[in-house]
């Protein structure tokens, strides 16, 4: 008899609502057109540390199928854990304990550190895997495209509530992420009215400021984002025309993580991961220490993060999430492999796993009142509903 046919399925980095969406709808779709589907736990590290010679260890592989994945679509995070591994930059100490160090001496790319790439490609064999589904952003990607490259036909699907991975209009999580950043931030209205402060809100966006930008479009409020380095006695001087024109005294900034003003100096903290990236000082606490000093006002941070990684997807991401499955799983049928699932001109699509090698998507700043500090509402007609500006035609 023919060995089954089997794809792999695994969620890399962060997680964030509607990776259980998406493992659900390949599950179901898969079943239906007669494969195995094995998920693959701790994202790369399943790959990584699963023993080969040996039986499936549960510890990194499940056996997925419609009874065990029925419900998880309606719950956040991810069934199958996660992780940062990188499997071409594998220190010492991250290395599975059951593989001496000396039997992979050729694969020693630095100082204690070993490109597992080979190892990877042999578990992929082992497992009888002859897909395999990676949803993540631009890290998982990145490793997504070396073993594509490499020969295994592989379909990605991009999540991040940055919604920065090139190639694609949008990713899984981000309108999640606003909608929990919306509810928090009008919830703690009260409370900065209460007490007549200003109120900062860090948000996620290292590198871009769709998350910022779009909750100060749908709460009405200033915001910062790293595509602009800003003055920040403009802003300070804004906010307290804010505070007086407010009949409860308040008033409100979203500063993304890596948005700064000009002259300062935000400090990276914290131990380097694998992918080479540190966070950076809570820039939201440095702020409001600013705003404080210039304005003669209260202000008081809050950290709008990890809380928006929680709960349910909302109903774009749990729609998005099932779509982008089923492109997936329709390349799989037809034998296409090295394509992410995308948004390109507000259509679902495809696009190459090269543009998630390009730098990440960065808000263009015609979007963006560089004065106010705030979204432009005004000229939407044509824009797209989410109004992100087209990508142009999808890449062949």
């Amino acid at each position: 008899m023919a060995a089954p046919r089997r794809i792999g399925i695994l969620t890399g980095g962060g997680d964030v609502p509607g990776l259980n969406s998406v493992i659900k709808s390949v599950v179901y779709r898969a079943t239906d057109l007669g494969y195995e589907v094995i998920g693959i736990r701790r994202g790369w590290e399943g790959l990584t540390h699963q023993r080969r010679g040996s039986d499936l260890d549960p510890e990194y592989v499940r056996i997925l199928d419609r009874i065990n994945t029925r419900t998880i679509d309606r719950t956040g995070g991810t069934v199958l854990h996660s992780s940062r591994t990188n499997p071409r930059k594998m220190k010492t100490a991250a290395l599975p304990p059951w593989l001496d160090p000396r039997s992979i001496a050729d694969k020693q790319t630095s100082e204690g550190v070993y490109d597992l790439t080979d190892h990877v490609l042999d578990t992929i064999e082992h497992l009888g895997l002859t897909n395999l589904v990676t949803i993540g952003g631009d890290d998982t990607l990145s490793f997504s495209s070396v073993l594509y490259e490499r020969g295994l036909p592989l379909v990605a699907i991009p999540k991040t509530m940055d919604n920065d991975v090139n190639g694609t209009e949008y990713c899984i999580g981000f309108s999640s992420a606003i909608t929990r950043a919306k509810e928090v931030l009008n919830r703690q209205r009260t409370t900065l009215g209460s007490h007549e402060r200003i109120g900062v809100f860090r948000i996620f966006g290292r590198d871009a400021g769709f998350t910022a930008l779009y909750t100060a479009y749908v709460t009405s409020t200033r915001c910062v984002i790293p595509e602009f380095p800003y003055d920040i006695d403009a802003l300070a001087e804004i906010l307290k025309e804010d505070h007086r024109n407010n009949p409860s005294r308040y008033a409100i900034v979203i500063t993304a993580e890596g948005a700064i003003w000009r002259g300062a100096e935000i400090a990276e903290v914290g131990d380097v991961d694998a992918f080479g990236h540190r966070h950076k000082m809570n820039v939201g606490e440095v702020l409001a220490t600013e705003l404080k000093d210039k304005t003669g006002i209260e202000a008081v941070a809050s950290d709008l993060t990890y809380d928006l990684r929680s709960g349910e997807p909302d109903m774009l991401d749990s729609m998005v999430a099932t779509t982008f499955a089923n492109v997936a799983m329709d390349l799989i049928r037809d034998g296409i492999g090295g394509r992410m699932a995308a948004i390109r001109d507000g259509k679902y699509g495809h696009v190459s796993l090269a543009e998630t090698g390009k730098p990440p998507r960065r808000v263009q700043l015609d979007a963006y009142d560089t004065d106010r500090f705030r979204p432009k509402y005004s000229d939407r007609e044509g824009d797209p509903l989410l109004l992100t500006p087209s990508l142009g035609p999808a890449p062949d």
